[in-house]
């Protein structure tokens, strides 16, 4: 009877550890997948929803530890809400920055948690990344750092219901990280049938412009960068224009990790989604493409769902790993502004590198661009404006943050650009003769008498039309005539 428990055990086991982390049951259209088991369960996979939820905050709860940290930290936070689950639960989001709500020339990063309802992990963690960057930004020069020059929004649970519910789904049963449109095959094209999670987070990057993001899983030990999938549903390692960089980010996050650069199973404890196995309509891929934010998908739990007494281990684990990914927006790259060399407005273009085919656009309020790229570099950075001379710099990537400022020329191509620049700088309504004087004493002497020549015999032609037209009408009285 011992041997039948311990098969009947070992069957489950195998069962269960097909079931992947990132992907949940593998999709039936990802063929040649020869995917790798992994421990999802440890000896406590028996217990009770429970038991297993014990020790956990509950939904309840959660809301009241985000309300209450914006009460205690309000000096360096803001909570708002990006929507409601399906069950009507509020996505709560903390904002942690020493201007708060305060639209910045600075980057701005996401931390999201508990994106599968199985996955809770994350949501504990977030919770503790929040109020130890409260505790320790006035003495932590990490956290300082991160404060003072990074917008840090927090979203501890993506999936409230799902949590609720101890599954892998929302309420509506469905995988949120297969609900985003995808760009190889045409799913979830139409918003409105999306799920209400999945439309807060795609609102919620169209009002801020995210330079890099982070999802946090469970159910493995690695941080995954794109591509996700490949346009043959086959498993092979498929790269994403930027692919050099985001192997920086995801080694950012897993040298400093206690234990995941160590994995037997990924290589420096990195993977690209694809080569792990393909999935469509994730997040992660959609923010890179859509939402021109670079986004990790972080398994950061051998198990999906351990005792909560293991919890201060794992935060211990990742701790430094997910704040020096959060300063790594400011501590590596290319930032700058770009400005208009006339009026010295900001010009909210785009940055183009050389080789790369992939457009960070800059803000729209300061024009202030952050473009993540690897160290030990060389590059060519181009910025562009419409109606502007594009500019192009060559830098030295270092290990530390480069800035470049551009200033770009406007581009006047013709007569009619010229007389529309000098209505615009004059404003059309007698208000600005001075800024007229300036422009046209800025042309060469020659060409000023020149056009003074044209206008004279211009006003010559048109002075004898007139008389000509004049005796016309007096010959002709019935004749209409259009002036």
């Amino acid at each position: 009877m011992k041997h039948v428990s311990s098969l009947l055990r070992l069957l489950l086991y195998l069962n269960l550890s097909s079931v992947l982390a990132r992907g949940g049951q593998r999709n039936s259209s990802s063929t040649s997948f020869s995917g790798s088991s992994r421990r999802l369960l440890d000896d406590d996979q028996f217990q009770t929803s429970a038991d297993k939820a014990k020790g956990y905050m509950t939904n309840a709860e959660l809301e009241e530890a985000v309300k209450a940290f914006g009460q205690r930290c309000n000096n360096i936070s803001r909570i708002y809400s990006i929507g409601r689950s399906v069950s009507g639960f509020p996505l709560w989001v903390i904002e942690i920055s020493d201007k708060p709500g305060v639209e910045e020339p600075e980057p701005a990063f996401k931390f999201i948690g508990n994106v599968h309802g199985d996955e809770p992990v994350g949501r504990e963690l977030l919770m503790l990344l929040a109020n130890w960057i409260c505790d320790n930004h006035a003495k932590d020069p990490l956290a300082r750092l991160i404060v003072e020059n990074v917008h840090l929004h927090i979203l501890p649970s993506m999936n409230p219901d799902g949590f609720a519910l101890k599954r892998r789904g929302n309420a509506n049963d469905i995988d949120l990280n297969r609900d985003f449109p995808d760009q190889f095959f045409p799913m979830n094209n139409h918003e409105e049938a999306r799920q209400p999670e999945t439309r807060a987070i795609m609102s919620w990057l169209r009002r801020i412009h995210f330079t890099a993001s982070a999802s946090l899983h469970g159910g493995a030990l690695v941080a995954n960068y794109p591509w996700d999938g490949t346009q043959d549903r086959r498993r092979y390692y498929y790269g994403c224009p930027d692919d050099e960089t985001f192997r920086f980010l995801a080694s950012v996050y897993s040298r400093l990790h206690y234990n995941m650069s160590l994995s037997r199973e990924f290589q420096g404890g990195i993977t690209n989604g694809a080569s792990w196995y393909p999935i469509y309509g994730g997040m992660q891929d959609w923010n890179y493409i859509y939402g021109g934010c670079f986004e990790l998908t972080l398994e950061i739990s051998d198990n999906k769902w351990p005792n909560a007494d293991e919890l201060p281990t794992i935060w211990e684990y990742n701790k430094m790993s997910m704040l020096n990914l959060a300063a790594s927006l400011v501590k590596s790259g290319v930032h700058g502004r770009i400005f208009s060399s006339d009026s010295g407005k900001p010009l909210p273009g785009s940055i183009t590198i050389k080789g790369i085919n992939y457009t960070v656009k800059a803000g729209r309020a300061f024009a202030d661009y952050h473009r993540l790229l690897a160290p030990g570099k060389k590059y060519e950075v181009m910025a562009t404006v419409p109606g502007h001379k594009s500019k192009c710099t060559s830098i030295w990537l270092e290990e530390k943050a480069t800035t470049v400022d551009f200033i770009l020329d406007p581009d006047v191509t013709g007569e009619e650009n010229v007389l529309r620049s000098i209505c615009d700088d004059c404003n059309c309504n007698g208000g600005g003769k001075p800024i007229l004087l300036e422009f046209l004493w800025g042309f060469h002497m020659e060409v000023y008498l020149i056009l003074i020549l044209i206008l004279a015999f211009l006003c010559f032609l048109l002075k004898r039309r007139m008389k000509f037209t004049l005796g016309k009408q007096r010959q002709s009285p019935k004749r209409s005539v259009m002036v």
